[in-house]
């Protein structure tokens, strides 16, 4: 008989944050899938938890899921977990979990902490539809054109970005979001956990020396009009026609 595949939300930086779920799971598998084992060995220590760790990783991944899976169909269970939050957004997980659901093998979510959850309700911008895109890709063309889908969307916007990386990305949207509303989110459940609000400029300037995880929300642009958008498309070129078909 299979086991099973567990996915398991670990805090995003208060402790207190783990389920009393997460940790029963933990406790009962046999073996735990993570990101970077020595940060997880740091969370199963604060709470006294003892089992084997499988690397993880975003490097590594395809090559430890025939042997993940080889342990599942041997009737272990397996709880993937990442450094922080849940497992497969942005994180480790995607490629196991969908071998699983191939070989038939169960995958059970553990809910919990999720970092651009937890920013989105803090923000104070809509929260009925919202785009979540992750880390911004770094070639350029594939980056322009996510910048393109930032300025026409009408959904809150989401993406995370690395501290040394911020106010690149930051100036990179400044041309496509005009005067929308901005929240920076940084260091959710931590210490110097803080919502920074203000239109692009100002949160470029507010954010110039500061450090932590980061969470970018963009409010959505407004809807234009049918007229607008009339006009709109008797000002575009030929090739621009061509490209939006």
């Amino acid at each position: 008989m299979n086991g099973k595949l567990y996915l398991v939300a670990t805090p995003i930086g208060n402790l207190e944050d783990i389920t009393l779920r997460a940790l029963r799971i933990l406790k009962e598998v046999d073996y735990i899938a993570a990101e970077d084992t020595r940060n997880t060995l740091k969370l199963l220590n604060h709470f006294e938890i003892k089992k084997p760790l499988i690397s993880n990783h975003r490097h590594n991944e395809e090559e430890r899921e025939d042997g993940l899976i080889e342990k599942l169909k041997e009737g272990k269970n397996i709880a993937v977990v990442s450094d922080a939050g849940t497992p497969g957004i942005c994180d480790p997980g995607e490629i196991v979990i969908k071998k699983c659901i191939q070989e038939n093998i169960k995958v059970i979510p553990i809910p919990g902490a999720c970092a651009f959850v937890n920013a989105l309700i803090g923000s104070g911008i809509n929260t009925d539809t919202f785009l979540f895109l992750g880390f911004l890709p770094l070639n350029k063309k594939n980056r322009k054109q996510k910048l393109e889908q930032i300025k026409d969307s009408i959904q809150t916007v989401i993406i995370y970005e690395a501290p040394h990386k911020l106010q690149t990305t930051l100036k990179d949207l400044k041309e496509f979001v005009e005067s929308r509303e901005i929240v920076l989110a940084r260091e959710l459940t931590k210490i110097h956990e803080e919502f920074i609000r203000g239109n692009i400029e100002e949160i470029i300037e507010k954010s110039e020396f500061l450090k932590g995880e980061m969470i970018i929300l963009i409010e959505g642009r407004q809807e234009i009009k049918i007229e607008e958008k009339q006009q709109e498309f008797k000002d575009m070129s030929l090739e621009e026609h061509y490209e939006l078909y």
